[in-house]
């Protein structure tokens, strides 16, 4: 499957498991939050890296625990107009300070990507049927910001003026 990481499309690295599928050797896996934590002992071991799907309503302190060792946490969106996963988002990069891969999974679309990469994602896992090449666009559909956010923690009225 392909993702725009790092606005760039790119083949998905991660192999996306339900609670019951095995798990395979020598590859990324996204897991289920609760199937994580079931097997989270074993999967420390297999020397490959792992990361969890969460809810945006997954409460950030229950979560933080688990971030040294997880390389994606991939947010759902179920719907487009839920704010949630920005927010956990934001609340990530800031006061957890996880620096892995933050994707957006779910009803996302073209229109929200500038948005929740300036809320920390990195990675994005578009809506069945939106085109990438499309949605790669969004990130310069904005140049300049007025509030500071994840991907630019200093205000546009404190940045020296452009030339």
């Amino acid at each position: 499957m392909r993702i725009i990481r790092d606005r760039r499309i790119v083949e998905d690295t991660f192999v996306h498991l339900d609670e019951h599928a095995p798990v395979p050797s020598g590859v990324g896996v996204v897991l289920p939050w609760s199937r994580w934590l079931a097997e989270r002992a074993s999967l420390a071991d297999r020397g490959a890296p792992v990361g969890v799907r969460v809810a945006a309503t997954i409460d950030l302190a229950t979560l933080v625990e688990a971030l040294s060792s997880l390389a994606v946490v991939a947010i759902e969106i179920p719907k487009f107009t839920d704010g949630r996963a920005y927010s956990l988002a934001r609340r990530l990069r800031g006061e957890a300070g996880f620096s892995g891969e933050l994707r957006a999974v779910g009803d996302v679309l073209r229109d929200q990507l500038l948005f929740l990469s300036r809320c920390g994602f990195d990675a994005f896992e578009l809506a069945p049927g939106r085109s990438l090449e499309d949605a790669l666009e969004a990130f310069g559909d904005h140049e300049r910001h007025y509030q500071s956010s994840a991907d630019r923690t200093r205000p546009l009225w404190t940045r020296p003026s452009p030339g």
